[in-house]
């Protein structure tokens, strides 16, 4: 009876190991090369780990990494979809490119007028739905004023005319720029 108990904790074990001799070895020799960038070498780490039957949680002490991120590449070791450890691509996927920051800084220099919306000036949230439907490429309010800000731009800035204190405007009222200090007399209780 002792026989068989210990020939089930056997089997359940070789249940419990991931990677393959095979798979392994691999993953040990990628591991070796010194150019391998940090995520990718974690991403390693954490399947040669969870095969040694280590635990999320150790596995996150010893990696100082997410649970997300140990769960995720367990269960890729699990699946037996190990050669895909750099199939997956690092970060979140960039979206912006230069056509689109084009774009946008293009739309900023125009009215939305121009575009057939009936109000003056752009809002980070019309321009993204703007963007979205002309470039396909969905982005949030916060990134487009991310990216405004980046360029210098900003949608809540009136575009700064410049006029010359001799042009008159239309209705026949010159502006005229000059130095407080010049117009207000001195209030020396201030």
């Amino acid at each position: 009876m002792e026989q068989s108990n210990r020939f089930n904790s056997e089997n359940f074990s070789i249940k419990q190991q991931y990677l393959t001799p095979f798979e392994r070895k691999g993953l040990q020799k990628i591991l070796e090369e010194e150019d391998l960038p940090k995520k990718y070498r974690q991403r390693i780490q954490i399947m040669l780990l969870a095969d040694e039957r280590k635990t999320q949680s150790q596995i996150c002490q010893l990696l100082n990494c997410s649970r997300v991120t140990v769960r995720h590449w367990i269960l890729i070791a699990k699946s037996g979809e190990v050669h895909n450890w750099n199939a997956f691509p690092l970060g979140r996927p960039k979206t912006v490119n230069d056509q689109y920051r084009e774009r946008l800084k293009e739309l900023m220099s125009h009215s939305p007028r121009a575009f057939g919306y009936p109000f003056r000036r752009w809002t980070a949230q019309w321009l993204s739905k703007h963007l979205a439907k002309e470039l396909g490429i969905e982005v949030g309010v916060r990134h487009i004023n991310r990216l405004l800000k980046e360029m210098g731009l900003s949608t809540r800035l009136k575009p700064v005319e410049v006029v010359d204190s001799t042009q008159s405007c239309s209705n026949s009222n010159p502006v005229v720029i000059s130095d407080l200090s010049e117009v207000l007399p001195p209030n020396h209780s201030l």
